[in-house]
């Protein structure tokens, strides 16, 4: 082995090390909040996730959580451990492009010299710990997600494209094309974002074995892209397609039994394959035999979705959308439930529906008929749109309608239509954005706000982590240089009030981005091939992705995790721009090569990699971080036996999941997403037995919520004006009398609801004992409960909600993440009652003193017994634990249940409870992680109804210096500026009103 190549080696195992250490060290030793809930829950039992799926990570997850070695509690762990030991290798391959693309620089033929090597390695090493530390992809590489394989699999096939072509002449050089294929393959099984790599990898072919030419250049990019498109279009959703096809045709048109279908096409398209290498092989078309292999490999690797359908047929406790047979695995993965987006050519978000169209339909096996039925058919109408409404590259496309208008004018410019008129489909005027508008809103939002903000969080350095949707007060880049600072968003990073201060920003003094930006320069100057190679990869998992998925407004966190292929991409030229800066230095120091090398190797060292480690390490490590396992195990701890837990979106019921999944917490519980309740495999699911938890009591048949006729079930008044019995209802629903259907205006037969008025008996005796209703409340046991439905329509989770009430007959303990969740619904919050931090659901009105509107009642003494001796924190007060801003949001509802707790005791006469719990409160969520603001007014109400003056008092004072560094802060902005703190300024003022009267109070 020669010197350079033994050097490279070594180098690269350095980075590993170092990136490894680093991500070991500040991994979540357990669930995170968002996707690794359920990614982890999969993994370890195989089970299957939201569509596409990602089956690749499943396995190679599952066989980490073998290291676990029983310990379920280590279960999370070995899977962030997975995606740790991902991110570290992909910083090794990072380091070996990065010294390739240099070398090809500095040595393209013969070995280099000692000062090449030491240029060539100072690249790499400098630009591999650029992307190790930053900012997105140090967020992904720590948590059991999919992004971490998915770009170590982007950087293996874009080094091996450069291995292929360093021996492309060689004999057996086509084994790295099919290696690649391989990878792509078993890719697709995690992410799709590797499929973005190929019009690189297409360049580097170009490059190596045809002569440039611009007819050339031009022919590569557009067969490139195709390429893209064929696969992710065509040949991922094709075979499963075609697979359905052909069942449905040998199975529903030909009478054959199951999976017949499957047979013949396996068959058939095996034989074509076979024969297909077989013939080229024999006639020596080598280039054609390359692709039928390469074709072959990259199916291996797909075929691992495969273990979808095998895991779909074991019924599995997590199997969303229930994929057991080709036809239902076709709809999965394409996505098939969540709707599609227009890309090139659509609507507007204000055009008007004029009709309805079938759509593609979704079939299940049927085995009763020995066919496939449709299982839900209202996938099958789409809506039609005014043909006026529609442009060419439509960007502004919401179906959020009024919300999405606002914001659409917010960046679009003041012309964009606010009111969205013509809904009844024969609109007098065409009410839609101008082209010129809707380009604007794809700049200014799409490209600048949700791709370039983020790209200049990760080389320039950013405001603060919390979300937002524009202006000047969160989530901006920022360069850490103030008065540049104080240009863009009226104020320098480092004059934060405390209340602000919590909220980490990151300065890296744009050093990065001119590093990086010389480097590119650099790089087209000396070889533009390199170059357009490294474009290609940096503007596919960018620019192109933001394209491609032409966000709406208002999306639910920030996506800069998605472009981390892009970022990885600009780190190269990171790396080569320090080659850059020594060939400078190198010419004013001609006799000093070496010395030079080392000096800018170390600054650019120190400056680049090692300010990103410092600024982003303290937000970074999560070592410490219990959160989402502890308030996930907190929800289903608080609920009774054998109970029904209605939980609310990603972050309400992941963490769950996870508990119950893998660390087998209350297994008797039954939680179900009301978020997906509607969905007719999670229906279907609900009727079994999972674990220690019984099916569900409905009264209404499985086929009938699966069916069509309950997607939208509208009231339709025919003359019952008193309360009707809630069992009568359903019953009702449940009838398969002709008069129990309307057809609503676009031809559709649907089920209605017939009266507004509910009223439903209560068992009491059975109420309690069955302990739905505590003792000490039986007095106060409601012989009839009477509420109104306040919606015009209904969903098939509002009538599960409804069908699980009329049916359990006070049996099963039911229990809301969430009240509101009904409340506006069905307006049963006085019913439910606070236990901890969730909410039960039994026939006692909540007292005024104890009811908080949309949230309903306090059970005072169970959740004060909760809070007090059974409730987990998550670690969160632990001085080296960093609050991110999704524990902030989903603590935020804790704190205020702790509140209303200590309110409830205090209202019944308890006040040396309710102290307990407020000082609880206060040593849990304190004012060095949770900065007070005004929002701790109400705690230092109840210290004061408590009796408790001197904590009132210290509250107080601290809330009223925070608030007045708060004002001082916003009056430091210029008028232009100022004027977005006008509700905060109003909020502040407010907030030393309340503080006066309330020590006003206290001194008499």
């Amino acid at each position: 082995m020669n010197t350079y190549k033994r050097l490279n080696t070594i180098f690269s195992w350095v980075v590993f090390v170092i990136a490894v250490s680093v991500y070991f060290l500040t991994m979540e030793p357990t669930v995170s909040w968002g996707d690794p809930g359920e990614h982890i829950s999969d993994a370890y039992k195989l089970q299957i996730g939201h569509p596409p799926g990602a089956p690749t990570f499943g396995m190679i997850g599952r066989i980490f959580t073998l290291f676990s070695f029983g310990n379920t509690g280590k279960v999370a762990m070995m899977i962030n451990a997975f995606a740790a030991l991902c991110s570290a290798f992909t910083i090794f391959f990072l380091f070996r492009i990065i010294t390739i693309l240099a070398r090809k620089l500095l040595a393209p033929a013969g070995e280099p010299s000692m000062v090449q090597a030491a240029k060539i390695l100072s690249a790499g090493l400098i630009g591999s710990l650029t992307f190790t530390f930053s900012d997105s992809f140090w967020f992904s590489a720590v948590e059991g997600n999919v992004w971490a394989p998915s770009l170590l699999f982007t950087a293996i096939v874009v080094w091996a494209m450069f291995k292929w072509e360093a021996v492309a002449e060689e004999k057996h050089a086509s084994r790295w094309l099919i290696f690649i294929a391989f990878m792509i393959g078993l890719s697709i099984g995690v992410h799709l974002l590797n499929l973005l790599a190929i019009p690189a990898l297409a360049f580097i072919f170009y490059f190596r074995k045809f002569a440039f030419s611009g007819k050339g250049f031009f022919l590569t990019l557009i067969i490139s892209f195709a390429l893209v498109g064929f696969i992710q279009m065509v040949l991922i959703p094709g075979i499963p397609r075609l697979a359905g096809s052909f069942e449905l045709l040998f199975v529903n048109s030909f009478g054959l039994p199951f999976y017949s279908g499957i047979l013949v096409y396996f068959v058939v398209f095996a034989g074509l394959i076979i024969t297909g290498i077989w013939y080229t092989k024999k006639t020596g078309r080598m280039t054609l035999h390359t692709i039928l292999l390469s074709l072959v490999f990259l199916l291996i690797g797909y075929s691992s979705f495969i273990t979808l359908v095998i895991r779909a047929n074991a019924g599995t406790p997590v199997n969303q959308n229930d994929p057991k047979d080709p036809v239902s695995l076709a709809a999965y993965l394409t996505r098939q439930h969540y709707g599609t987006w227009p890309l090139l050519y659509g609507r507007f978000y204000s055009a008007p529906v004029t009709g309805y169209a079938d759509g593609t339909p979704v079939y299940e096996k049927d085995n009763a008929s020995g066919k496939y039925i449709v299982a839900d058919s209202m996938t099958r109408i789409e809506p039609v749109y005014d043909q006026r409404f529609k442009s060419f590259f439509p960007r502004m496309w919401s179906t959020q309608r009024q919300g999405a208008a606002d914001f659409y004018r917010e960046w679009g410019g003041p012309g964009v239509p606010v009111e969205v008129t013509g809904r009844d489909g024969n609109p007098t005027t065409i009410n839609k954005p101008t082209f010129p508008e809707n380009l604007r809103y794809f700049f200014t939002y799409q490209v600048s706000w949700m791709y370039l903000r983020y790209f200049m969080w990760n080389f320039s350095g950013r405001q603060n982590d919390e979300q937002s949707f524009g202006g000047i007060k969160n989530g901006n880049w920022i360069t850490g240089i103030p008065f540049l600072d104080r240009m863009r968003l009226g104020h320098a990073v480092s004059d934060l009030p405390d209340s602000r201060k919590g909220m980490k920003s990151h300065k890296y003094f744009m050093l990065p981005l001119i590093l990086g930006l010389a480097g590119m320069f650099w790089q087209y100057r000396k070889n533009y091939q390199g170059a357009v190679v490294v474009t290609l990869l940096f503007f596919m998992t960018g620019l192109a992705i933001v394209i491609y998925l032409n966000q709406q407004p208002f999306e639910q966190s920030e996506r800069d995790y998605s472009y981390a292929g892009s970022f990885l991409a600009f780190s190269v030229w990171v790396g080569l721009g320090v080659i850059f800066l020594m060939d400078i230095l190198m010419k004013w120091l001609r006799s000093k090569e070496m010395m030079t090398i080392i000096i800018v190797a170390i600054l650019a060292l120190i400056l680049v990699p090692g300010i990103m480690a410092v600024q982003n390490w303290q937000d970074h490590d999560r070592s410490g971080k219990y959160a989402a396992r502890d308030f996930g195990a907190n929800y289903l701890m608080a609920c009774d036996k054998n109970a029904i837990l209605f939980t609310n979106g990603d972050n309400d019921t992941f963490p769950v999941w996870y508990n119950q999944e893998v660390e087998g917490v209350k297994t008797d519980v039954r939680v179900v997403n009301l978020d997906i309740a509607a969905s007719p495999w999670y229906i279907a699911q609900i009727y079994r037995k999972v674990y220690d938890s019984d099916p569900l009591p409905f009264t209404l048949p499985v086929s009938l919520y699966k069916s069509d006729v309950l997607n939208f079930v509208p009231y339709y008044n025919i003359g019952i004006n008193d309360y009707i019995e809630l069992k009568d209802l359903i019953d009702f629903i449940k009838s398969d009398d002709p008069q129990t259907f309307i057809t609503l205006q676009n031809g559709k037969r649907v089920k209605f609801f017939p009266a507004k008025k509910i009223k439903l008996p209560v068992d009491a005796a059975a109420c309690l004992k069955n302990g739905i209703v505590p003792e000490n409340y039986s007095r106060r046991i409601a012989d009839t409960l009477f509420w109104t439905i306040n919606a015009d329509f209904l969903y098939k989770n509002d009538l599960m909600i409804l069908d699980i009430m009329a049916s359990n007959k006070w049996e099963r303990p039911v229990y809301f993440a969430a009240p509101y969740t009904v409340s506006n619904c069905f307006g049963l919050d006085r019913y439910c009652h606070l236990r901890g931090l969730v909410y039960k659901f039994f026939p006692v009105r909540a007292d005024s003193i104890d009811y908080v509107p949309e949230m309903g009642g306090v059970d005072t003494e169970r959740s004060y017994d909760f809070l007090v001796n059974h409730c987990k924190w998550g670690n969160l007060d632990h001085p080296g634990v960093y609050i991110d801003p999704i524990s902030r949001n989903n603590i935020r509802k804790i704190q205020l249940e702790i509140l209303w707790t200590a309110q409830s005791l205090v209202n019944n006469g308890k006040k040396k409870e309710a102290t307990e719990v407020l000082d609880l409160f206060i040593s849990r969520f304190p004012d060095s992680k949770f900065p007070y603001t005004s929002d701790m007014i109400p705690y230092a109400e109840t210290y004061q109804m408590a009796g408790d003056q001197a904590k009132t008092k210290a509250i107080a004072d601290r809330v009223k210096a925070i608030l007045m560094q708060d004002l001082d802060y916003y009056a430091s902005f210029s008028p232009g500026f100022r004027n977005e703190w006008k509700n905060e300024i109003e909020a502040a003022q407010a907030g030393l009103g309340k503080l006066s009267s309330l020590m006003n109070q206290g001194q008499k």
